[in-house]
């Protein structure tokens, strides 16, 4: 009778301590799930508390930029797309750039809207100028190049060639 009440004991206790590891793999299941929707929100490398910065910028082409795209300068990010809307004056995408306060840029620089890779995210490229005064919050950008879109590539590439061969059969 006294070696059934041990069995239940040691039953018990390799319960208790299966159930305690079921327990830290699933919380780690949950860590490792909120690591990817993060990465995959771009919001991994949000940074709360942080000084930044707003500057704007206008492009006649957005392409696929979406909020929170990153903006870099020599590849190192140095903000984040804050915000896109469509100015109906001017008919142009006007992006707000919020910039990580430690980086400052000339009045003169540029900004150009690239694509990591061929098919991956689009992002915001700043290529400082040589002015002596830098941006400010508020300022806007002047000189912008916006997005390649890849069909109006392709439609243009297919539209020389068909101009090409019109022009041989004469």
């Amino acid at each position: 009778m006294h070696g059934a009440t041990t069995n239940k004991k040691e039953r018990t206790m390799q319960r208790k301590s299966l159930d305690a590891w079921v327990g830290i793999f699933v919380l780690l299941g949950v860590a490792a799930l909120a690591f990817l929707a993060l990465k995959a929100g771009n919001m991994s490398s949000m940074s709360f508390g942080q000084k930044t910065y707003v500057i704007k910028a206008s492009f006649d082409n957005i392409g696929g930029l979406k909020s929170r795209a990153a903006v870099k300068s020599a590849g190192v990010v140095v903000g984040r797309v804050d915000s896109i809307r469509f100015d109906d004056q001017t008919f142009r995408a006007v992006v707000a750039l919020n910039m990580d306060a430690g980086y400052k840029f000339p009045k003169d620089s540029s900004a150009k809207i690239l694509t990591s890779g061929l098919l991956g995210e689009q992002y915001i490229g700043i290529e400082p100028g040589g002015d002596t005064a830098n941006l400010a919050a508020g300022d806007t950008i002047k000189m912008t190049q916006s997005a390649i879109v890849l069909e109006n590539l392709i439609g243009q590439f297919l539209y020389s060639k068909a101009a090409e061969g019109k022009d041989d059969s004469k």
